[in-house]
């Protein structure tokens, strides 16, 4: 009686808030959906136990102890821009890859800050209240213009960058306090960087636009505000706790500060705050990201990136791979290569080696090919640990085994167009090497190279390697091993530096070869190494 068919487990992917419909439609089609409110901490732990991704915007909570709920996470995607929500060292020691949405929300947080500094700027807030409660009083809610004002904006970072370029239209002065953007590059939108002190006393409007970091927390605080041009208007829309909330409602009481414009609260969900009392304050309910434009942005963003993720495939906007920033579309044909050739290096070793060298010759040298490294590293340590080897903890791994890696390119490639070689040397002091490179437009893998003998031979499921002396009678033997043990031989290529010297045969099989017939043969042939790999092609 015939069994019936082992069906594939599905990816998990959890839904951890609301997202936009657009990102659950994506990911539907080839992953299995749940959802779980992410900020009920019971519910969310067992959720986390057995799924592939969660995806989760500012309420949950992506701590240690979730991570080590998650046996079988590979993803957190963070719908948004911050991850103030998600222990990235945590997941990075786990290898779970930790992606978030880095542009999606950038054009809306700019133009909300804009809008809290108009709004405060002519008392929007409490002069709609008043009316609304039947009340006429037009010279109370007198406000100040923006033109000819001097604004200064804290952070010039991509989104400080479009505020700037929005406030320009009002014919304003901008000064800039950024320590990590040149001054040229200030000069080129129009922006004069400053230290922080000359910024706070000259502006007549702050605008902060930078992260949440140790050194950022409590940036304006009461020695800031004791700094400040009298009757600034300051605005937050970046993070709370970067202005000492209760200092600026003391600085607003005392008139030293006119007003302000608040959108993130050190503590959230926020509702009781000194701020609240103050007619001059302006406060959202963290609306910076929330238009259904920068929804819909975000939630395809990190979709995208949970389904390459999921896929084996190398993602673009993971924040805790060392690799740079985006990955040219030249390169990313070759990463399954490289990958495959850290796989043999290791299968060739025989175990780790001291030093690592990864080598890119050929065209796409003179592109950002970092993530090649990663690529080699993930290879070579595939086959290697017990735990999930991904493109976030391989340097962890590398670092924690005292492997020392190094990349190096050069536009040189007298063979071929592009030509990758993964190089390292053994604790014995003896040196491995493997080289591959792609050819046609289907981008075809094939082995090049293997410790100094030339071939051509593409990576298949099942390859085996000897070395011996070159003699007659050596290929007859080996397929009569095989034949005999019923291993069918797919593909066998013998490369020799000189008739009679060392020989390498690269074997490949439909099936993996049993060790004993493996032993057999390197009796048989009087192989002086014989080794085998499986790789995922």
């Amino acid at each position: 009686m015939s069994q019936p068919p082992t069906q594939t487990r599905k990816p998990i992917v959890l839904l951890a808030e609301e997202l936009a419909p657009s990102c659950v439609d994506l990911l539907a089609a080839g992953f299995e959906i749940r959802s779980v409110d992410g900020a009920d901490r019971a519910a969310l732990l067992p959720a986390l136990s057995d799924v592939d991704a969660v995806i989760v915007r500012s309420a949950t909570q992506i701590d240690a102890e979730a991570l080590a709920a998650a046996n079988r996470l590979k993803i957190v995607a963070r719908a948004g821009i911050g991850l103030d929500n998600v222990d990235v060292p945590a997941a990075t020691a786990r290898g779970v890859m930790v992606v978030n949405a880095p542009t999606s929300n950038i054009v809306t947080a700019a133009e909300h800050a804009v809008a809290l500094l108009l709004a405060c700027a002519r008392n929007i807030a409490p002069a709609n209240a008043s009316l609304k409660r039947g009340e006429w009083k037009r010279s109370k809610f007198t406000g100040v213009e923006v033109a000819g004002k001097t604004v200064g904006v804290v952070g010039l970072g991509r989104i400080g960058v479009l505020v700037a370029q929005r406030l320009s239209a009002f014919g304003v002065q901008l000064l800039a306090y950024d320590p990590y953007v040149p001054a040229a590059r200030a000069a080129q939108i129009g922006v004069r960087l400053v230290p922080l002190d000359e910024l706070l006393a000259q502006s007549d409007f702050i605008t902060i636009h930078l992260p949440k970091t140790p050194e950022t927390l409590g940036l304006i605080a009461e020695r800031e505000l004791r700094l400040v041009k009298p009757g600034v208007r300051i605005v937050n829309a970046a993070r709370g706790g970067l202005v000492d909330e209760h200092a600026l409602a003391v600085a607003i009481k005392e008139g030293r500060v006119a007003g302000a414009g608040i959108d993130v609260f050190a503590t959230e969900p926020c509702t009781a705050s000194p701020l609240f009392d103050l007619d001059s304050v302006v406060v959202t309910p963290h609306l910076g990201a929330s238009t259904v434009e920068a929804q819909d942005k975000a939630g395809l963003a990190v979709a995208r990136s949970v389904k390459l993720a999921l896929q084996g495939e190398f993602v673009p906007d993971a924040v805790n791979v060392q690799a740079g920033g985006v990955v040219a579309e030249e390169i990313r044909p070759a990463l399954p290569l490289v990958e495959n050739l850290g796989r043999v290096f290791t299968a060739l070793a025989g175990g780790v080696a001291s030093t690592l060298d990864v080598e890119v010759r050929g065209e796409i040298a003179a592109l950002d090919v970092k993530v090649l490294q990663l690529a080699a590293l993930k290879g070579v340590f595939a086959d290697v640990v017990s735990e999930a080897v991904t493109y976030v903890n391989a340097p962890l791994l590398a670092r924690d085994r005292g492997l020392e890696v190094r990349l190096t390119t050069s536009p040189d490639s007298p063979d071929y167009r592009n030509l990758i070689t993964v190089r390292g040397t053994l604790p014995t002091g003896e040196q491995v090497s493997v080289s591959g490179t792609l050819t046609g437009v289907r981008h075809i893998e094939k082995l090049t190279e293997i410790d100094g003998f030339d071939l051509e031979i593409p990576p298949a499921e099942h390859m085996t390697f000897f070395r011996y002396d070159d003699r007659p009678g050596i290929v007859g033997a080996v397929g009569r091993v095989l034949g005999a043990a019923g291993v069918n031989i797919a593909g066998m290529q013998v490369s020799r530096r000189s008739q009679g010297g060392e020989a390498l045969m690269a074997l490949t099989v439909d099936t993996s070869i049993p060790p004993a017939v493996l032993d057999e043969i390197a009796t048989e042939i009087g192989s002086r190494r014989t080794r085998a790999v499986d790789l995922e092609v």
